[in-house]
């Protein structure tokens, strides 16, 4: 009791059990006795419900797995539906393919085969077209007889055959011709036609025996020309000898000169062309100093030249034009410079032989 009232009075009465929500279920006789709340529910007309049923309505608690067992799978999600109605929704990462560029191929193709098939067709007919061509040209080469070694073609051949009447004499034997270099020692060298032979067969063109020497090729035409070098101290007679032979038996020809070195012997130099009223009116055989003779393959053609003194002395020891080139030499015709007239002239008529019929074989533009 507080302080204040008195013992005795009694404070305003308790307001009845139904004027305010209960706190808890009246307690009762059995209150005391163990009665359990179930019990006590149901005498309250309220509904019991299991444990189990409230817990799963209220809040699922998975129950729990018994250790060592794995979890259940968790269910797939589902995927929506792509716009192709044929591809099928998988769980598992998407296997991504990326095209292939078109010029990419693995395997042969048809259209592939159809674009080589023309290539190969063009390649085999532009084989067979020039293996036809070439047996052609072999084959009119062996009918008209013309032929040449590597150095020169068949054509240049046949046109050097020609020339001795097909081109003007100033072609093949200029009224100068210039030696830069073809003297001893490097000197310069001119030399100045002063005659022109008649163009004859080759009797009496020749010594016995380098006649007999030439006759496996036969002659055709022989022309000739006699220069002078510029002190007319010197004459110097070149010759070209047409054959009617073919490259071959130029070839054999020419091996044979060089073996038994026929080019050297002084039985075989040519004849010099002595003319009336020049500088050579005097060169006869017993002028000649030195000499040279060269048998070309690359046209039927034999080159010589011979040269001597001008003023028709004569000379007991003539020397081949190699052998008096030569450093060292000490023979008359070597130290006058014979050697080089005779070589650097038929040099020089030999060039522009060739050079000739090279042009004579090239079509006009």
């Amino acid at each position: 009791m507080r302080p204040g009232r008195r013992a005795g009075s009694a404070g305003p009465p308790p307001p009845a059990a139904s004027a305010r929500f209960p706190d808890a279920p009246p307690v009762t006789a059995d209150s005391g006795r163990g009665v359990s709340p179930a019990a006590a529910a149901r005498r309250a007309g309220v509904s019991v419900e299991g444990p189990s049923e409230t817990t799963r309505r209220l809040r699922p608690i998975p129950a729990e797995e018994p250790a060592g067992k794995p979890p259940a799978p968790t269910p797939p999600i589902p995927t929506p539906p792509s716009a192709s109605p044929s591809v099928t929704p998988s769980v598992e990462r998407p296997f991504v393919s990326f095209a292939q560029p078109e010029t990419y191929d693995d395997s042969p193709r048809p259209v592939a085969r159809r674009r080589t098939r023309p290539r190969t067709v063009a390649a085999a007919a532009c084989v067979v077209l020039g293996l036809g061509l070439i047996g052609g040209a072999v084959t009119g080469s062996w009918l008209t007889g013309d032929g040449a070694d590597g150095s020169g073609s068949r054509s240049t051949y046949a046109a050097a055959a020609d020339l001795w009447h097909s081109v003007p004499v100033d072609e093949l034997f200029p009224p100068t011709v210039q030696g830069d270099g073809a003297g001893p020692g490097g000197a310069d060298r001119t030399w100045t036609r002063i005659a022109v032979a008649p163009d004859t067969g080759c009797k009496d063109a020749f010594d016995p025996l380098l006649r007999k020497a030439l006759a496996p090729v036969g002659c055709l035409r022989l022309l000739r020309a006699t220069y002078t070098d510029a002190t007319r101290s010197h004459v110097t007679t070149v010759g070209l000898l047409f054959t009617k032979a073919d490259a071959a038996a130029m070839t054999s020809l020419k091996a044979r000169f060089q073996k038994e070195g026929l080019g050297s012997r002084t039985d075989l130099m040519p004849r010099p062309y002595a003319a009336k009223g020049t500088a050579a009116e005097g060169f006869g055989d017993a002028q000649r100093a030195s000499w040279t003779v060269s048998v070309l393959t690359d046209a039927p053609v034999v080159v010589y030249a011979v040269s001597g003194f001008a003023d028709g002395r004569t000379v007991t020891a003539p020397q081949p034009a190699a052998d008096a080139m030569k450093a060292g030499a000490t023979t008359a015709p070597a130290q006058a410079g014979l050697g080089h007239e005779a070589q650097g002239l038929a040099d020089r008529v030999e060039r522009g032989l060739r050079k000739t019929a090279t042009s004579a074989t090239e079509k006009p533009s």
